[in-house]
């Protein structure tokens, strides 16, 4: 045993000794170098790490009739009538309108 390893006896139930089993025969690592790693993954100076993942789609700079309604929480309809009156930051491209998020929630905030 090295000098920076410590022992470790533990003693699993059924389920989760079938489980690491599985895994030691799935993955090819030992028992021990998996058991590291599940520490070394959730358990950090913060506490237990359960998970990390921060889903989040990207969200258009440009929009269209019906996102920029969404955004703003409206009837499309109602939004068209604005836009066609110029009330709003738009523009017609190709028959169709178009929104710049940036400039719709500044709109919104100086409104």
């Amino acid at each position: 045993m090295r000098s920076d390893q410590k022992p470790l006896y533990v003693r699993l139930g059924g389920d989760p000794s079938s489980r690491l089993e599985q895994a030691v025969a799935v993955s090819g690592k030992t028992k021990r170098q998996l058991i590291e790693d599940a520490v070394r993954e959730h358990l950090t100076d913060e506490g237990l790490v359960v998970g990390r993942v921060a889903l989040r789609e990207q969200e258009p700079d440009v929009l269209t009739l019906s996102e920029a309604a969404a955004l703003l929480r409206v009837e499309e309809r109602e939004l068209e009538g604005e836009a066609q009156q110029g009330d709003l930051p738009v523009r017609r491209i190709g028959g169709q309108w178009r929104f710049s998020r940036a400039a719709l929630l500044a709109w919104l905030g100086h409104a």
